[in-house]
């Protein structure tokens, strides 16, 4: 179940179509697949090596994927979002033996400095980068001798500070056997060869990259924005009698917001199976949704971990307002703050209980920090389960910011921020904002003699910018004599929190 099968038998039926226009056949895929599977092989990568790339959503994206899925080889797809400091260190982390950056990632093309990885450009040319255009074409278009399958290994940022790869058990070592994803877009969305795919999000994240990969496995068309805009995605729905999609809340409440005479102009019936997940959907958000696109909504919780699902479909979200599904693959325990287990309705930490395993790389306390001693693991979430067993999130992950379905660490921003020589202390959590969700902000505690001010907001935002992706960064920062701490040192984040959510529900509807 591979691009290649596809190419044989349906040559000519197209494999991606994007957003502008372009449009790549199986065959066409295929042999461009294959080019960039020979040059990989010929820089001496082989099974159980990794390859690193930082690309924006574009057709070259896919012969990347599928090169590395046929070789056996271990593959990271890098945020085009971060700066040079962070993408060298997960390059450098994951042992990529060879890196490839799109000519538009111009800081990390001339930023990221000294990396153990062979350099290579994507559609342009920069000083100590190799070309991967001119290199790729120069490789035949045959098929390897030996296909091996390989798997993605994606990094999520964590508390600590620094992104952690998520190493699953297993790779996806059989190319003819359906990966996890597959089966679940065969079994419960009813993806088959006629499916056509619509993929509004960035490819690096984890769902985009699998969803679209599951497609293609099946003999499916994606259909790839190269961004999100709600206008033209509802023209594509029509344009290509889009049958699947995923996307996360945010997607619905920029629609939502669009004219009601303009959302009207398109023809979405076509559609099967809309898939969301990544952040949680208001209540009143979803409703409307199902009403506007029938019941064809699906729901589900889960992470890049892959140790458990909930899921739920539109029905079963009617009569359960605000649930995030029921478990298919795993039991559900929800624990106590001592590893207890707690009855039904009462919140505590969502553990899985399931065969399937992972690690973070390089980082044996955070991995054991996300297991129990019964093997169970957490995402780190907070919810509960009612009588029935269906799961309902309470709270995100500790200190945890979702903007627009993008998680965000606050740690790394406060890491940071507090190294500046005129910040005393400082805290950075998630605050209200009607369209993303949340949004960043930091309340800073001025060293002694500092004069707190929008001068010294405009400075602090800046410095953090010139060191973090922007959208890690605060938007606005607040100023504050002294932040309430322990003896101990623990922040006491909550207080400083509930200010700014004073007259908002609910974090999570």
């Amino acid at each position: 179940m591979h691009p290649g099968i596809h190419a044989q038998r349906t040559p000519d039926k197209p494999a991606v179509i994007m957003a502008s226009g372009a449009t790549v056949t199986y065959a066409e895929l295929d042999r461009r697949a294959n080019r960039a599977a020979h040059l990989l092989h010929s820089l001496g990568l082989r099974p159980g090596d990794h390859v690193a790339w930082q690309v924006g959503n574009q057709p070259e994206f896919f012969d990347l994927v599928w090169a590395a899925h046929r070789s056996g080889l271990w593959y990271t797809t890098i945020s085009t979002r971060l700066g040079p400091e962070e993408t060298a260190y997960i390059v450098d982390d994951c042992a990529a033996r060879v890196f490839v950056a799109g000519a538009d990632m111009t800081t990390t093309l001339g930023g990221l400095g000294d990396v153990s990885a062979a350099r290579f450009v994507l559609g342009g040319q920069a000083p100590g980068w190799e070309s991967w255009d001119r290199a790729v074409a120069a490789q035949p278009d045959t098929p390897l001798a030996e296909m091996v399958g390989g798997d993605d290994l994606l990094y999520s940022s964590g508390t600590t500070g620094r992104p952690k790869g998520v190493e699953r058990a297993s790779g996806d070592t059989d190319l003819d056997q359906p990966d996890g994803v597959t089966a679940l877009a065969q079994l419960m969305f009813g993806f088959d060869s006629d499916t056509v795919y619509l993929s509004p999000a960035p490819l690096y994240h984890a769902a985009p990259l699998r969803f679209t990969r599951a497609v293609h496995r099946l003999g499916g068309t994606v259909v790839q924005m190269e961004r999100f805009d709600p206008v033209e995605y509802l023209r594509l729905i029509e344009k290509y009698s889009v049958t699947a999609t995923q996307l996360v809340p945010t997607m619905f409440v920029r629609m939502l917001k669009l004219d009601p005479g303009e959302r009207a102009r398109f023809d979405v019936s076509s559609l099967r199976a809309a898939i969301h997940a990544a952040a949680p959907c208001p209540v009143p958000i979803k409703q409307q949704m199902i009403e506007w696109w029938g019941p064809v909504i699906w729901e589900y919780y889960a992470g890049t971990e892959g140790n458990g699902m909930v899921l739920c479909n539109s029905e079963q979200w009617l009569t359960h307002p605000g649930t995030v599904g029921q478990s298919i693959n795993a039991r559900v325990h929800i624990l106590d703050a001592d590893g207890n287990e707690v009855p039904p309705g009462a919140p505590g930490a969502i553990y899985f209980e399931s065969a399937a395993d992972f690690r973070y790389r390089n980082d044996p306390d955070k991995t054991a920090s996300a297991h129990t001693a019964q093997g169970w693991s957490t995402l780190g979430d907070i919810g509960y389960v009612d009588e029935e067993g269906w799961l309902f999130l309470t709270d995100r992950k500790a200190n945890m910011i979702i903007s627009g379905g993008v998680n965000i660490y606050p740690q790394e921003a406060e890491n940071l921020l507090t190294l500046h020589p005129k910040v005393a202390d400082v805290a950075v959590f998630g605050v209200p904002n009607e369209e993303m969700g949340e949004e960043v902000k930091a309340v800073v505690e001025p060293a002694a003699g500092v004069t707190a001010g929008p001068d010294l907001e405009d400075e602090l935002i800046a410095y953090c910018r010139q060191h973090l992706a922007g959208y890690k960064c605060p938007r606005s920062i607040d100023f504050q004599a002294q932040l309430p701490r322990e003896a101990n040192g623990k922040l006491y984040k909550r207080l400083l929190k509930d200010r700014y959510w004073e007259g908002h529900a609910s974090r999570i509807v």
